[in-house]
């Protein structure tokens, strides 16, 4: 896991300046498909996202470790290149399933649905990573490590696999002629992420398109038919911790309420489009059709505070994750935790809430509190004052916008 997460890390920075480029190039087309709310959302999901690995949730490593030392068939030698194209196309296939039974099955949806909340398709919409994938989606690449695929090919063929996925988010490509035959490209990964009737549920693999023609789930992108983005039930709303339970505490609602036994387990393994008839009744689903994209007014007062955690968030993610190794295990787990909880503020921000800047205030008080009376050492001494700059700053931001806005609706009431 953990160099699986250095692999990542170091893409990170030019992820930032492909979307950057994307950014500038739409704008200079006229095609420009970022909004502020839905970037900063797909980034604060995709910082959160990386957390639970380095804290080493989960047993994936436990288990992985026990496969390689008693069941594995150490068959495929390091310093072979069939060894490393075998890995690479293995890891691929494999992917393939476990992203199709993630669409499939309602459990593994809970973890996967993250990624298919965004209402735009843009390169910053990749970066919607689950938090809760650790939960099982090891379980789908034991086969590699039975097989006895050493672990820095399997780390390298995983972290080549997610890179490649990364530039297929985009609308600015069209199709790409026989390369769409063989490999996923923006237009059939467009399909992958539309709601439409006509294209729903295809497209699984991760590098190629193969798996999708040889199994019956492959869908082409036709130019009549407008691929609309997000999930069927919208998640409405800008907080990357909803974002993460939501399927899950809809799934505990109904296996609650239900009436009979037999649904109250079936919720959990049913169909993503299952529920018991008398949830249904009692709490019907919500109008399906196609609104308006999810994107209430902000108030140009908040845009300060939104457009500084843009660039202060990933820099202090960045320096957490690396120097994980020299952080113990308290302190990155409050480093976590500051940035889930920040992150969740400026979801609720996102829609237009003054009120939430309260707590921020008291987030970022107690941050420099804590920080000043147990401090660091020096081996985490940068993230430390990274994450005292970060305090400041959105102490001194939101004081400024509160000040301003009750200030606001003070000289209101006189002004009518």
């Amino acid at each position: 896991q953990v160099l699986f997460l250095r692999f990542f890390i170091g893409f990170i920075p030019i992820f930032f300046i492909m979307i950057l480029i994307e950014y500038a190039y739409g704008k200079l087309k006229g095609k420009n498909n970022y909004r502020l709310n839905d970037t900063i959302t797909s980034i604060n999901i995709g910082l959160l996202s990386r957390f639970p690995t380095i804290l080493n949730l989960g047993v994936q490593g436990l288990v992985y470790a026990y496969v390689a030392s008693y069941l594995s068939l150490n068959i495929l030698p390091e310093n072979s290149i069939f060894t490393w194209v075998f890995a690479f196309v293995l890891y691929d296939f494999l992917y393939y399933w476990m992203h199709r039974l993630h669409h499939e099955n309602k459990l593994l949806w809970g973890t996967h649905v993250v990624h298919h909340h965004g209402e735009e398709f843009n390169l910053s919409t990749a970066m919607r990573q689950t938090s809760t994938g650790f939960l099982w989606k090891w379980i789908f690449y034991l086969p590699m490590v039975i097989l006895g695929i050493p672990p820095l090919i399997f780390v390298a063929v995983g972290g080549l696999n997610l890179i490649y996925q990364y530039w297929v988010h985009t609308e600015h490509i069209a199709k790409l002629g026989w390369y769409e035959k063989i490999f996923i490209t923006p237009s059939n990964h467009r399909i992958h992420h539309a709601k439409n009737p006509e294209y729903i549920d295809a497209n699984y693999g991760g590098v190629f398109i193969l798996w999708d023609r040889f199994f019956g789930t492959y869908i082409e992108e036709k130019d009549e038919i407008k691929p609309v983005y997000g999930t069927v039930k919208p998640l409405r709303s800008w907080n990357p911790l909803w974002a993460n339970v939501e399927v899950f505490s809809g799934m505990v609602r109904d296996s609650f309420y239900t009436k009979h036994w037999k649904d109250k387990i079936k919720v959990w393994f049913s169909s993503t489009k299952w529920r018991p008839a008398d949830m249904i009744e009692r709490f019907p689903p919500t109008d399906i059709e196609f609104k308006e994209k999810f994107d209430p007014k902000l108030d140009s007062a908040l845009k300060p505070f939104l457009f500084s955690q843009i660039f202060i968030m990933p820099v202090f993610a960045m320096i957490v994750f690396l120097t994980v190794s020299q952080q113990t295990y308290t302190e990155t787990a409050f480093f976590g935790a500051s940035i889930l909880i920040s992150s969740s503020i400026i979801g609720i921000t996102l829609n237009n809430n003054f009120s939430v800047l309260y707590v921020e205030i008291f987030r970022a008080l107690a941050v420099v509190i804590l920080i000043y009376l147990f401090g660091f050492a020096d081996e985490t001494l940068l993230p430390s004052i990274v994450m005292t700059l970060h305090a400041l700053i959105n102490l001194v931001v939101s004081f400024g916008i509160l000040f301003s806005y009750q200030r606001r609706l003070l000289i209101k009431p006189i002004n009518n």
